[in-house]
């Protein structure tokens, strides 16, 4: 695993420190570790709305589409 050193004011690094505690985290690290994850799953959902908004859509989008949506959401 690699390392990273970061300087934070005081400020940061007390919320940091009450996040840690808060939270559950068992040390700082964990807690930015969980901070990036989430930003590398945002990055994820944000390219995969685009790629969607830039294609074609397959399926005329109407009533019949969106029923059977929620029809496959609730496992029906």
């Amino acid at each position: 695993m690699g390392t990273i050193k970061i300087s934070l004011p005081t400020s940061l690094k007390h919320f940091v420190d009450q996040q840690v505690t808060e939270r559950g985290f068992g040390t700082s690290s964990e807690y930015v570790r969980e901070l990036i994850r989430h930003d590398q799953d945002r990055h994820h959902l944000r390219s995969l709305l685009l790629k969607g908004a830039s294609s074609m859509p397959t399926v005329p989008i109407d009533d019949d589409y969106f029923a059977a949506l929620c029809r496959r959401a609730r496992g029906r």
